[in-house]
């Protein structure tokens, strides 16, 4: 290249002063108009018909050279190398500068670029070739390589009998053979060209997802009171891929956050109440899942006090987004994880999810949730507790049809006779035989149904697991277990296997 003509890779000089025109062509090898997608060259001490006149190359000179990338005068800054190269005839410098993934790069504000063996100013046209480049590299951190994983790091089971059969038809999946990593890459969920999983793919899937991830996570924290500082009823952490955690938060949601209960509304009548509704507090936790800034160290909060649940994740509005035109607008961090929870079935992808849930709200008296966008760098949503239940029980308890202390304080732990389920939803999963549950009349039929739905979606979750999604003992999830033994529901023999519960 240095005894080829000057073409649109290299440039020679026999200046070591010039600064400027080093500028220029540094900026104009980075913008790479032509698409080589290979460095360029720029030579000192060399003429423009390739001779060698020889320069005196010191520290210094190297140091003046160098300094150029760093000047801020080049803007993004360019990745380059800058060394001597002895020569026969003398010594000259060889400034090598790569392609910036991100042009148009500019000199002094100016975007210039190489037509041929000349370097000029970028026209409107040039730059808008270059806007498309970068728009064209620009890639979320959900679609990047994670480098230091593999596929060995993948539960590849979750993909192929959980993800898969809800994103293609059966007869696609039979006649698909290629091999999974290619199954996977369709997806998203694999980078071919290094061999490895993508971040979306190690949110989804893998084993041990916060040794990649470490801010992948639901902190969830139950306050006795209004604020941090009050005593802490309960905690748990949701820290495993998002095919296992979505379906355990929904289950969460249901079960422990809505608090259903009947409380009668006349001497012949109950009416359901909730404090939150389950759909409404399920979206919005869903939403911080699929809008976080996963290369954030900290967890989702998911907190919950005597008057409110707060919501916290990080990452502030994305791209078109902003506070004047939300939630209207609406704009994509992580597009594959977004994608993913889709097909699952935890967001629907249409940019309505926010005002429906401020519509459930509002029905069920809890308010509208608000929005702090006032952190930068994270978004607090808070959904208010709605005071209908208590207002209900206290009309019930005033005309007689409710005795004062027939409900225990819903800050105590163990509830035994758990009747907050929705008991529609549960039992249109469970095929428990009902006349089954017969048998053991002074044992909530309700908690064993949603024992074995728990058990169902997630053969690998523990007692403490299930304490914190039922809100109840051990002993009495225990109690429920040693039903569904009895009865042919789990294995009385080996009841788990390599930490798995095994379901007959």
């Amino acid at each position: 290249m240095l005894l080829d003509v000057e073409n649109d890779r290299v440039e020679r000089t026999i200046s070591t002063t010039n600064t400027d025109k080093f500028g220029q062509a540094i900026c104009a090898f980075a913008n790479d108009l032509p698409n080589h997608r290979q460095p360029g060259y720029l030579f000192l001490g060399v003429t423009d018909d390739g001779e060698i006149s020889g320069i005196n190359v010191t520290d210094e000179l190297l140091k003046n050279i160098a300094a150029i990338r760093t000047d801020g005068n080049i803007q993004p800054q360019p990745s380059m190398v800058v060394q001597k190269v002895p020569m026969p005839e003398g010594d000259i410098i060889m400034v090598e500068v790569q392609p910036h993934v991100f042009p148009p790069v500019r000199y002094k504000g100016r975007v210039w670029i190489r037509v041929g063996p000349r370097k000029g100013i970028a026209s409107e046209a040039d730059e808008r070739i270059l806007m498309e480049k970068r728009r064209t590299n620009v890639s979320s951190f959900d679609s990047m390589p994670c480098l230091n994983a593999t596929l060995d790091d993948l539960d590849t089971r979750l993909f192929k009998y959980n993800f898969l059969p809800k994103a293609v038809d059966d007869d696609v999946i039979k006649e698909d053979t290629r091999d999974i990593r290619y199954q996977m890459s369709a997806f998203g969920f694999y980078d071919t060209r290094y061999d490895c999983p993508t971040n979306a793919g190690m949110l989804f899937f893998a084993k041990n997802l916060r040794r990649f991830i470490g801010g992948a996570y639901v902190q969830y924290v139950r306050f006795a009171g209004k604020d941090r500082a009050s005593d802490i009823l309960s905690e748990h952490e949701f820290k495993d891929n998002l095919c296992t955690i979505l379906p355990e938060i929904d289950t969460f949601i249901k079960t422990t956050i809505t608090n259903r209960r009947p409380i009668p509304v006349s001497s012949a009548r109950e009416e359901n109440v909730v404090d939150y509704p389950d759909w409404a507090t399920r979206e919005l936790v869903m939403n911080a899942i699929c809008h976080r800034d996963y290369e954030s160290n900290g967890p989702i909060q998911f907190y919950q006090y005597a008057d409110r649940i707060e919501i916290e994740n990080h990452g502030g509005l994305y791209g078109r987004a902003n506070e004047q035109n939300f939630p209207n607008v609406n704009d994509y961090r992580n597009l594959i994880v977004a994608e993913g929870m889709k097909v699952l079935g935890f967001v629907n992808r249409q940019s309505r999810g926010v005002l429906k849930v401020q519509r459930e709200l509002r029905e069920n008296e809890n308010g509208e949730a608000v929005y702090d966008f006032g952190y930068q760098t994270a978004v607090l949503v808070c959904e208010k507790k709605s005071p209908r239940g208590e207002r209900l029980k206290e009309e019930a308890i005033k005309n007689g049809w409710l005795k004062e202390n027939a409900q225990k304080p819903s800050e105590m732990k163990e509830k035994e006779a758990k009747t907050d389920i929705d008991e529609e939803n549960l039992t249109s999963k469970t095929d428990i035989d009902e006349r089954k549950l017969t048998s053991k009349p002074d044992f909530p039929t309700l908690l064993i149904k949603n024992v074995y739905e728990l058990l169902k979606m997630n053969r690998k979750i523990k007692y403490s697991q299930m304490e914190d999604n039922l809100g109840v003992t051990e002993r009495t999830i225990a109690r429920a277990i040693d039903w569904l033994k009895e009865n042919g529901y789990i294995n009385s023999q080996r009841s788990k296997v390599k930490g798995e519960w095994q379901l007959l």
